[in-house]
């Protein structure tokens, strides 16, 4: 059975409905500070330096039409648990919604570490698709160039 959770989005209040695969981890709530909601493992891992494996998350849900969710490693995930998210970041569609989607983590171990059910290792916020867009080719750019990636320099 799936819990409704309430979620703004824009000017309107939507309900998502959330499976929770695994019934002992503690259920998805919107921080206090910030727009992010964290995603807990849903299992205990050992991963040695350099192994990668899809830790679960221990839910799924339906997003709306029209939205998609971006998830990201918390910010603190690297120097907690020693993974990072192999993929950046995690872009779930709103078609990843059947009985059996259940969202994952993606790490990456850069040492030795054992995560632990229930540790916060992830965070997750949903967004509006991007609207429709036209590319066009073009044999030259008129804006100045900035001079190279990292051009802003280092403060």
């Amino acid at each position: 059975m799936g819990i409704k959770i309430n979620i703004q989005l824009g000017n309107c209040k939507e309900k998502i409905k959330v499976k929770y695969f695994d019934k002992e981890i503690e259920k998805l709530e919107k921080i206090s500070k910030g727009d992010w909601i964290d995603l807990r493992s849903a299992e205990t891992v050992q991963l040695n330096a350099g192994d990668y494996k899809l830790i679960r998350l221990g839910v799924g849900m339906i997003l709306p039409d029209g939205y998609e969710a971006i998830v990201a490693p918390r910010s603190s995930t690297p120097s907690k648990f020693d993974v990072i998210l192999s993929n950046s970041i995690g872009v779930i569609d709103n078609s990843y919604s059947g009985n059996t989607d259940e969202w994952r983590f993606p790490a990456l171990a850069i040492r030795n570490t054992i995560i632990k059910k229930g540790d916060r290792i992830a965070q997750f916020r949903i967004i509006k698709n991007m609207d429709p867009v036209e590319l066009i080719e073009v044999d030259h750019l008129n804006a100045i160039s900035r001079g190279g990636i990292g051009s802003t320099g280092w403060r």
